[in-house]
């Protein structure tokens, strides 16, 4: 393993992270899947234990997942977010949903962001963190005109004729927001402003949600992250494609590194609560076995 510090091993095992899955057919039959690029970053870039959770609504536990899970990270997906979950227009039948990853993921959003717990969005998981906390989507982002005051629209979906490292090379520049969140964890020895990401995607953010910082834009306007500022914990969505070959690329790497190190400082805190309560279940106990002793002693007296 990579670790984030640069050193090797880990003491006391790894914190661990759930990625949910997506419904994806595979033959005649429905298979829970996440992709292995996306597996690797968590565990080469951030150090951390992946898990994969499935998405049946009727069994998906929250409370059994975050006494499991240190983290939650959520990743892109060919399919989009169905725009009933966001007062949108009805999909047309060609475009790919997954309603019930739809119905897992927004309300574990909600749940990690009132729980603390450190969140990590990437494409389709970063257009579920703005429509979870309230926000709309474009679902065809090509086809919308740029906001006044920006460049013209231009087309972020990827060239799917070309090879995957064209595919996710380099697209665009997209200006941070100064002295936002994400532009504190990108600039290191010098304030950094501009960033070069990858693209590829067609659903895109139309109105961030009221609880979302704006934390950069593509020179068309384009929302291409954002970040919750009343969320005790890590909790930071990007549109663009971190993970992929994440150890080549500096930014991409700050940020698994920052999302680890979040994912474990949370670990620590629940141990540390943990080893609390038992201290203080022990302390109780020992108080109460010794109330127990002295009363039985007084008992025993003529």
């Amino acid at each position: 393993m990579e670790r984030r510090n640069g050193k090797a091993g880990k003491t006391g095992g790894s914190s661990v992270v759930g990625i949910p899955c997506d419904v994806k057919r595979v033959g005649h039959l429905p298979f829970h899947a996440v992709g292995e690029k996306y597996i690797t970053a968590l565990h080469r870039c951030a150090g951390l234990l992946p898990i994969l959770l499935p998405v049946h609504p009727r069994d998906f536990d929250m409370e059994a997942i975050f006494s499991l899970c240190d983290g939650i990270f959520l990743p892109g997906s060919p399919s989009n977010v169905h725009p009933a979950r966001y007062g949108g227009a009805p999909p047309p039948a060609a475009m790919e949903l997954d309603e019930a990853r739809d119905a897992c993921t927004l309300p574990l959003i909600r749940a990690c962001i009132e729980q603390a717990v450190p969140l990590f969005c990437v494409c389709r998981g970063f257009q579920e963190l703005n429509v979870a906390c309230g926000g709309t989507l474009h679902a065809h982002l090509q086809d919308v005109p740029s906001d006044a005051g920006h460049a013209a629209r231009f087309d972020h979906r990827e060239d799917k004729r070309a090879d995957l490292s064209a595919q996710y090379g380099p697209a665009h520049d997209i200006e941070l927001t100064e002295g936002g969140f994400l532009a504190s964890l990108l600039s290191q020895e010098a304030p950094q402003r501009r960033l070069r990401v990858n693209s590829l995607h067609s659903q895109g953010i139309d109105q961030p949600a009221p609880a979302a910082r704006v934390e950069a834009r593509a020179d068309d306007g384009t929302i291409e992250a954002l970040h919750i500022p009343a969320a005790d914990a890590f909790a930071l969505g990007v549109q663009w494609h971190p993970e992929w070959r994440c150890w080549e690329d500096a930014a991409s790497t700050r940020l698994f590194a920052a999302f680890g190190r979040a994912v474990d400082a949370h670990r620590q805190g629940r141990q540390n609560n943990a080893s609390g309560f038992a201290g203080r279940q022990r302390a109780e106990k020992t108080g109460g076995e010794a109330i127990a002793a002295a009363g039985a002693r007084a008992e025993a007296k003529p």
